[in-house]
């Protein structure tokens, strides 16, 4: 999943795709190395302030609808946790809404997902962005995110949506501390029990910078490249990067380890 943050202040390359010609581009250089695209309106750094869906709209509808018109056919994922910017979407030619907040901000979202037959990716936050990272604390971060995330399954089923529709995600950097974010990425198989394909997001990621001592989002390609390899080695199907190119190559390298 490659991601086109078309948006101001994302975390990592806020302000670089904010036109459509920009974000067009970016799309057509990844897209051989893509799955899907994801494309995002409002940043979900930690701090981020949430913006209108009117602006949200005017930022990711165009894009979308350019890369239909321009040939693009791999699936589109919206990056929303809003039911109208989720529906609008779809209508404008996505097929995939990714929501942070796995409903809890807009549960109006199943009820989009469902009516339009589009996947859902449901992920594990601690609180809200603007407020997750001051002083996140659980007893047991594995099984409280296993038990969210089962729990955001079943609220997706009965309000309609097929399980085979449904992909979760544990969240890394939403709401977590460095050892928190270690921790999940060790015992991500344990997430593969919920029978739900697992989408893991480290690209880029603060936690790799503190490891690495790396201020600079752009020069973590490296450590993201590791901490991919090991989320697909315990059972990561999908991941969410920004580094599509390099990360193609763990993904061929890593498959091909695990099929021998």
């Amino acid at each position: 999943m490659g991601v086109i943050n078309v948006t101001p202040d994302s975390f990592s390359d806020g302000g670089q795709f904010q036109t459509v010609s920009s974000a067009l581009r970016h799309a057509q250089s990844i897209a051989p190395y893509c799955d899907i695209l994801d494309i995002g309106g409002e940043s979900t750094r930690p701090g981020a302030q949430p913006v209108a869906p009117a602006e949200e709209l005017d930022r990711v509808l165009p894009v979308i609808r350019a890369l239909r018109e321009h040939g693009i056919t791999l699936p589109i994922s919206i990056d929303t946790t809003k039911a109208q910017v989720a529906e609008m979407a779809l209508k404008a030619g996505a097929n995939i809404i990714n929501d942070v907040s796995a409903g809890r901000f807009e549960p109006d979202i199943f009820r989009v997902a469902r009516d339009y037959g589009a996947s859902i990716v449901l992920m594990h936050m601690q609180g809200q962005p603007r407020t997750m990272q001051i002083n996140p604390q659980y007893k047991d971060v594995v099984q409280e995110v296993k038990q969210f995330l089962q729990s955001a399954i079943e609220i997706a089923m009965a309000c309609g949506v097929n399980k085979e529709a449904i992909a979760i995600d544990p969240g890394i950097g939403f709401g977590k501390t460095l050892e928190h974010n270690l921790l999940l990425l060790r015992h991500l198989s344990q997430l593969t029990s919920l029978g739900c394909p697992l989408l893991v997001g480290v690209s880029r990621k603060s936690f790799i910078g503190t490891l690495c001592d790396q201020p600079d989002p752009q020069q973590r390609v490296w450590g993201t490249t590791a901490a991919c390899a090991v989320a697909i080695m315990h059972g990561a199907h999908i991941l969410r990067v920004h580094d599509a190119r390099a990360i193609y190559d763990v993904c061929k390298v890593v498959d091909a380890i695990q099929q021998v």
